[in-house]
């Protein structure tokens, strides 16, 4: 059996950033595929003649689509991360689910004291909890 690799301080808050940021992370992956699919019509400037050079691309428009989309880094990385967050999520027992909804994902910002109270367990259980979850999504990720 493989042991864990402790995760880098820096990588810790980093992944911790990307639970406190799930629900904006899925706003802004649906903002750029929006994007991607309805770009902005530029306005053509009346004063510019347009030349035989202008014409427009030949080819599948559906099909440029999905590739901006399939191959956007952004959306990518996005996603990986939404992915990685889920996969931990769902694998999570319930007490652990509870710690993820009161401390990352509801609007009021408890402390580790305030999170522990309402999980009925000492601050130092709340963030052995939130340590495993950390690990095990940089482990999903593939980080260290």
């Amino acid at each position: 059996m493989a042991t864990a690799i402790k995760v880098k301080k820096t990588t810790f808050k980093h992944i911790e950033a990307e639970w406190y940021n799930y629900h904006a992370t899925l706003k802004e992956i649906a903002n750029l595929r929006e994007e991607i699919m309805y770009p902005m019509q530029e306005h053509e400037d009346i004063n510019i003649v347009k030349g035989s050079n202008s014409v427009r691309q030949p080819g599948d428009p559906t099909q440029r689509i999905a590739t901006r989309l399939t191959t956007n880094k952004r959306i990518k990385y996005l996603q990986e991360m939404v992915e990685a967050v889920e996969t931990v999520y769902n694998a999570l027992p319930d007490e652990y689910k509870n710690l993820v909804r009161i401390k990352y994902w509801s609007k009021s910002r408890l402390t580790w004291e305030g999170v522990a109270l309402e999980l009925n367990v000492s601050k130092r259980q709340a963030m052995r909890w939130r340590d495993g979850i950390i690990q095990a999504t940089a482990e999903v990720i593939g980080w260290r």
